[in-house]
């Protein structure tokens, strides 16, 4: 396997010998540009000669550019981290002609450095090209001297909603040197979800482009226009990051050599055992920019480049503070950065003692305010239900925490969150008045069951007890006694009832006496004492009485599955996912068990998989489940998690299950987790940014999901007449067959649309020695209208038709115009101005367009419409 370091050689290397000067890289401060921040594309360096303004001794140049993507018109700052591929610094690989070959030789030159065993040997077949929609030259040298298939070669026209605004016209800004290229893709396979360029797919990671031809032929001035360049060029430019991805048979960059080391070297300083947290991505990356952007000169600052590399060093503190860093740590990547860099580290190295003296400070600086305010922000941000951070929460950070405005505003900033600053600025006026009103705040008016005393609770050993009546209520109100039929809520001195806390639900049974009968729905706690709420079936009942309290103990024995079990399954999500699993929220109920739990991304379906295997691995090992009561302090030695946010005293209770799990926990569990009998998941989502949900069921309910599969399995068999282990190949060959018959209804439906077309052309209508058809049609589908559309124009030599078809309470419209006519009569613009009239839009190329609409009603004025449209153009 090739190393980042030799791939970057070999490119090299391969240009040279093909009569390329080396080039070495250019500062990240673009020189006499004030078009650009920062260097960010290999031909910046290059720009004055493609212009002719500029002469080298060479017409051949290769170089491998440092580039920044983290400030101005360039900037994937916010990204970076949380995806595959994007990067605030990264190293652009590209071949340059000046005037000397262009089109043929770039293109060839590409496909044998791609392909050549001698160079990087990629497979031909899993390389797809784009090329710019006119760009028949381009598409010609792919097709008929490289051999590509015209299946794997895409026309890219103008899909960016302006002329020239392409994915295949290339601009380095707004003005300067451009023109059409050509792109290589390389497919990483079915196994990975994408689709190719141009399709609705495209976003996936399965076709990732690695290379971009330019055909350098226009300079574009400020009014737009485009002036040929003196000689046409080729500028080229393929990610180091993503071919080393590729060579290295990984999907993500950030799992190629060099990232992989500063991934390590970043956990090692941090201790962090997950390698794959988002947060060392961030860190590795930014270590690059930050470094290489000292090194060419710029120095952290308030404003202009300096700013820029200020967020970012601030942007990668604030992530190792996530990782728990406690101190001064980014600086010290630098010397691995020099080592891992290889030949292009050598500056790094050079100015070693600048760049680390200059990233502690900056880090120092900025830990001192970091501390004491960022876990409040990011609390209120998690929280923040649009895009405004009030001033409110603005000025707490500030008056409370010491928190500078300008940096509360920085973090915001990233997740493109603003700050109401005049808000802020109120309550800094305010800040008297608000600190006098704010010992009113902290009264918790929901405590409407006030009761003296404490209720002992018993449920840890027994399910019933007896106990004296000390306080009724009804509607809130003290009452001294309740009659029969009525709602209340039965205070008790001791009670074996669980009151709802930390996630667990209340207990439900039955209190008696020898003259009533009250049924317990729900029990809560209302300070230090326990509320049995209910209904008093029989008889009546006064405080005082003594009475049987008896726990619903199948109930119990239900919910006390599902708590033990959601124990396991913490531990099980820190496992397979890494410590960042952090509890936020919690439901254990008899008939299921629910989970909240901090984590950036989707649980791929293998991972909770092997959750569901570890917590069931548990359950078999028959663990004996313990309870210890200890101070708070003693249980945090101990490594117990406060698992359900609990308010805990001094003195807490700690459940330990062997040394796989230990938490702080005051709910009612089993004693061995064999009694919990089986575990299984029944979904798995997102409840708000950064947060899942699973929910899953144990015991008699999980046997009775699997029993309930089964028969949905087995019902499914027998309706496909097959079994359940034949299913999935059943299904298979039902789907074959459906496709191979939709595929024959469509040959048919366009036989028929053929036949059709037939008969619509001796309808046709003569304006000026051209053809014209305007008509509905009813029962013809999307593909039928294009063949039948070609066909027409076929026939007919000359001619403009317009088509349109309901389905529904859609519309459906084509317009088809001959070549010879599309100087007069543009499709495009024609079916757009059709759908206005249907409640639509809709688009294409002079020569095709369709466009839907959803009022049918108007068919006849959108068709009336085009039949006036074309009379006048023609």
């Amino acid at each position: 396997m090739k190393t980042t370091s030799e791939i970057r050689q070999s490119f090299l290397s391969f240009f040279n010998s093909k009569g390329h000067t080396i080039a070495p890289s250019s500062s990240l401060i673009p020189e006499n540009d004030p078009t650009l921040l920062f260097t960010n594309a290999g031909m910046n360096q290059f720009k004055d000669v493609f212009l002719g303004v500029d002469k080298r001794s060479y017409t051949r140049a290769t170089s491998s550019q440092r580039c920044v993507r983290a400030g101005g018109k360039h900037n994937d700052l916010e990204n970076v981290g949380y995806t595959a591929r994007h990067h605030t610094f990264f190293e652009m690989l590209g071949n340059f002609s000046f005037g000397d070959y262009f089109k043929k030789d770039a293109i060839s030159y590409a496909w044998e450095f791609l392909t050549s065993s001698e160079w990087l040997g990629l497979p031909k077949e899993k390389l797809w090209v784009t090329v710019y929609e006119t760009d028949d030259e381009a598409y010609d040298i792919w097709n008929k001297e490289v051999g590509i298939p015209a299946e794997r070669i895409i026309r890219i026209g103008d899909n960016k909603g302006a002329p020239y605004a392409s994915d295949n016209f290339w601009q380095m800004g707004d003005t300067g040197p451009c023109g059409p290229c050509t792109e290589i893709f390389y497919d990483h396979g079915d196994h990975i979800w994408g689709g190719p360029p141009g399709s609705p797919e495209e976003d996936g990671d399965r076709y990732i482009e690695i290379w971009n031809v330019v055909f350098m032929q226009f300079n574009r001035q400020a009014d737009g226009t485009m002036e040929k360049l003196p000689k046409p060029s080729v500028d080229t430019g393929m990610g180091l990051e993503r071919i080393s991805a590729v060579l290295q048979h990984v999907n993500s960059n950030y799992e190629i050599d060099i990232f992989q080391t500063l991934i390590k070297s970043v956990a090692t300083l941090l201790d962090v055992q997950d390698l794959d947290n988002k947060s060392l991505r961030v860190i590795a990356d930014h270590i690059r920019s930050c470094a290489y952007l000292i090194a060419d000169g710029v120095v952290p600052s308030n404003e202009g480049r300096g700013y820029v590399l200020r967020r970012i060093i601030r942007r990668a503190v604030r992530h190792g503070n996530l990782l728990g860093a406690k101190s001064a740590f980014f600086y010290k990547l630098v010397p691995t950065l020099a080592e891992v860099m290889g030949q292009a580290g050598e500056i790094i190295t050079e100015k070693q003692a600048l760049i680390s003296k200059t990233l502690k400070a900056e880090e120092e600086q900025f830990a001192r305010t970091l501390e004491r305010g960022l876990a409040l922000l990011e609390d209120a941000l998690s929280k923040l239900d649009g895009k405004v951070l009030s001033g409110e929460v603005a000025f707490k950070l500030y008056d409370t925490y010491g928190f500078p405005l300008d940096l509360t505003a920085d973090v915001c900033r990233e997740r493109d969150i603003t700050i109401d600053e005049d808000a802020f600025e109120r309550e800094m006026q305010a800040q008297r008045a608000r600190a006098q009103a704010s010992s009113n705040f902290g009264v918790d008016y929901s405590n409407v069951i006030k009761v003296d005393g404490t209720t002992l609770f018993k449920g840890y050993e027994v399910t019933e007890t007896e106990a004296k009546v000390v306080a009724l209520f009804t509607n809130g109100k003290s009452v001294d006694s309740i009659q029969s039929g009525e709602n209340a809520v039965i205070v008790l001195d001791q009670t074996a009832f669980y009151g709802e806390s930390g996630g667990q639900i209340g207990d439900s049974g039955q209190i008696s006496s020898d003259i009533c009968n009250f049924t317990v729905t729900d029990t809560q706690k209302y300070g230090a004492v326990f509320g049995h709420i209910g209904q008093l079936v029989s008889g009546s009942l006064s405080v005082g009485d003594s009475v049987f309290a008896q726990v619903d103990q199948e109930r119990r024995k239900a919910i006390t599955l599902n708590h033990s079990a959601t124990h396991l399954l913490h531990a099980a999500l820190r496992q397979v996912l890494g410590d960042h699993v952090a509890q936020k929220g919690s439901l254990v109920a008899e008939n299921m068990l629910r989970f909240d739990f901090s984590q950036p991304e989707a649980i791929a379906k293998g991972d909770l998989e092997e959750i569901e295997r570890i917590v069931n691995q548990k359950i078999r090992e028959n663990i004996v489940v313990k309870t210890e009561v200890m101070d708070l302090e003693e249980a945090k030695q101990k490594g117990a998690m406060a698992l359900f946010g609990e308010k805990y005293g001094d003195r807490v209770r700690v459940l330990t299950m062997s040394e796989f799990s230990i938490e702080l926990c005051g709910g009612t569990h089993v004693k061995q987790t064999g009694e919990i009998g089986l575990f299984k998941f029944t979904s798995e989502g997102a409840v708000a940014a950064g947060v899942r949900r699973v929910e899953a069921v144990t015991g008699e309910a999980a046997i009775a999901l699997l029993h309930n599969q089964q028969r949905v399995l087995d019902q499914s068999a027998e309706l496909l007449k097959s079994d359940s282990h034949s299913l999935i190949e059943k299904i298979q060959q039902l789907q074959d067959k459906a496709k191979k018959a939709e595929k024959e209804l469509q040959q048919l439906k366009e036989k028929l649309a053929s036949q059709a077309g037939g008969e619509l052309a001796k309808q046709a209508k003569q304006i000026n020695g051209c053809n014209v058809i305007v008509k509905q049609l009813d029962n013809v589908d999307a593909k039928a209208l294009r063949t039948m559309v070609d066909d027409l124009k076929n026939q007919l030599g000359s001619a403009v038709v317009a088509f349109a078809t309901k389905s529904g309470e859609k519309v459906n419209l084509i317009v088809g115009v001959t070549s010879d006519l599309t100087s007069k009569i543009n499709a495009g613009e024609l079916v757009g101005l059709m759908a206005q009239e249907v409640g639509g839009k809709g688009g294409g190329r002079p020569d095709m367009a369709m466009a839907g609409g959803s009022n049918p009603e108007n068919i006849p004025q959108s068709l009336d419409f085009a039949m006036n449209w074309i009379q006048a153009k023609l």
